[in-house]
């Protein structure tokens, strides 16, 4: 892929990994990113995020994230962490993206603050199996394309 991966293309590569993605990030509101600091350490912050054409968040004026990600924009993000059930065949997994945050125009009726649409370079999904004893982890790298591996 040339340019700005969007979610819109995930879609259309891999909908449904897409799909599945979509669903347990929409499983609860708070999202984790992760950011590197100014020594090159990680922060992680809580965050919201919506999904539609594209991944996009927002950040408030003067916080630390924001100026992580001004000075580098490499960012990975982690879906609601859900406790699996007692039945863990039944849990929806988890999911991350990474990739990189592009500015984009502060949204009509937004908050003041900063905006960004995620270059996507990377989509997961992790999950058990239908037995419960195999852990399966989809991925989905722009170029690569689609890897799963299973593994107990």
């Amino acid at each position: 892929m040339v340019g700005r991966v969007r979610w819109v293309d995930v879609r259309r590569e891999v909908p449904e990994l897409a799909a599945v993605v979509e669903t347990v990030f929409g499983s609860g509101t708070n999202k984790t990113l992760a950011t590197l600091r100014a020594d090159g350490s990680p922060r992680i912050s809580g965050t919201e995020l919506e999904i539609g054409d594209d991944v996009t968040l927002g950040m408030m004026p003067g916080s630390l994230k924001l100026k992580d990600v001004q000075r580098d924009p490499r960012v990975a993000l982690h879906s609601p962490t859900l406790e699996p059930p007692k039945e863990v065949t039944q849990w929806v997994g988890d999911a991350k993206l990474a990739g990189r945050l592009v500015e984009i125009p502060q949204p009509s009726g937004a908050l003041p603050g900063a905006y960004f649409a995620l270059d996507i370079a990377e989509v997961v999904h992790t999950r058990v199996d239908e037995t419960g004893e195999r852990l399966v982890v989809t991925s989905w790298h722009p170029g690569r394309g689609l890897r799963t591996v299973s593994r107990a």
